[in-house]
């Protein structure tokens, strides 16, 4: 069976290179001195939406082909308010840019756009990068099993979910929506009332408009999200949110130096690293960590867990290992509101 859609990935890529050129551009962010911008080119017609109306199979078919699609070293121009910077696509056709911007530029969210070149045929998509309200915090989120009900713990289960069940049939936690808005509102400093959201998983970014269309469909605070390398193929495909979790230190480290001004809030889970994660996060960053909260997964509590916040506690970082985001939510409006 698998060797089977290997096979039938390999044919889609066949195909795909007739078809004509797409770019999914991310959403950036941005501090005083330096803007950041990513995403990735493909061929089109690679899925892009979700059709909530799609029969099961149809939908799992969908996911596969997520897994199938990139195109490297093709030129990639960034364009915003008279500035140009050209870059090329790595070999998964990921391109990130980041480059110095010296003109005064309003915290809140800002759009620009995107050019892609291949084979003379031109394509454009625009993008909207975050420069944080200054402010006390910022919110790092984990996705899997943190506020997206995915079985993390569980491979076969995960898989079944991931490849048989619609962003309208996916389930988050109950009142999870409501804490995040509560941490969206801790910003006293800014009129909005608006904190920077960053969502870090171990997800790779074929899955980036899943998220972002779940996200919307339940009404999370907007964020940025910081994801895995992109898999090539149904082999990556099955062993995907698994592996190393070391790139969620890099990513969570990346986004501390790069705002060494806020406070950081970090949400995570206990069914895989998130509190080993968030301990060293707390050690190399002993200034700029507030509080993290790790949901408990299981019908009770690990040791080792207790254990690990136990030690960022000893370091000024308050800690809650909760059931429900009910529990979660009393503790930020006791200690951060």
């Amino acid at each position: 069976m698998l060797k089977y859609l290997i096979r039938s990935s390999q044919s889609v890529i066949i195909s795909l290179i007739y078809m004509k050129l797409a770019i999914k551009v991310y959403r950036g962010y941005a501090n005083e001195r330096e803007i950041v911008v990513l995403g990735h080119i493909f061929r089109k017609h690679a899925p892009d939406i979700y059709d909530l109306n799609k029969r099961w199979y149809k939908h799992a078919w969908a996911v596969i082909r997520m897994f199938t699609i990139t195109l490297g070293n093709k030129k990639v121009t960034f364009k915003f308010k008279g500035k140009e910077v050209s870059t090329k696509t790595l070999e998964d056709g990921h391109f990130r840019m980041t480059f110095p911007y010296d003109k005064s530029l309003d915290s809140g969210w800002h759009k620009f756009e995107v050019e892609a070149v291949v084979d003379d045929e031109i394509v454009k998509s625009k993008g909207e990068f975050i420069k944080p309200f200054p402010g006390e915090y910022a919110v790092i989120s984990d996705i899997d099993d943190t506020f997206l009900i995915s079985h993390s713990g569980n491979f076969f289960k995960k898989m079944y979910v991931l490849l048989t069940k619609n962003i309208n049939k996916r389930h988050v936690f109950e009142e999870v929506v409501d804490h995040y808005r509560v941490l969206n509102q801790l910003n006293k400093n800014d009129e909005h009332g608006s904190n920077a959201f960053f969502y870090v998983s171990s997800s790779e970014w074929n899955l980036y408009n899943f998220i972002i269309q779940f996200t919307r469909m339940h009404d999370f605070p907007k964020a940025v999200l910081k994801l895995k390398d992109i898999k090539t193929g149904v082999a990556d495909f099955l062993f995907t949110g698994g592996g190393s979790h070391n790139h969620k230190f890099y990513k969570i480290k990346h986004l501390v130096e790069f705002y060494p001004e806020l406070r950081f809030i970090l949400l995570g889970d206990d069914s895989q690293k998130d509190a080993k994660i968030y301990e060293e996060i707390c050690k190399t960053f002993p200034e700029n960590i507030s509080t993290v909260y790790i949901r408990q997964t299981k019908s009770s509590k690990k040791s080792h867990i207790i254990k690990r916040l136990e030690n960022m506690e000893s370091m000024d970082v308050r800690t809650c290992y909760f059931a429900s985001s009910k529990e979660a939510q009393a503790h930020t409006k006791k200690y951060l509101v």
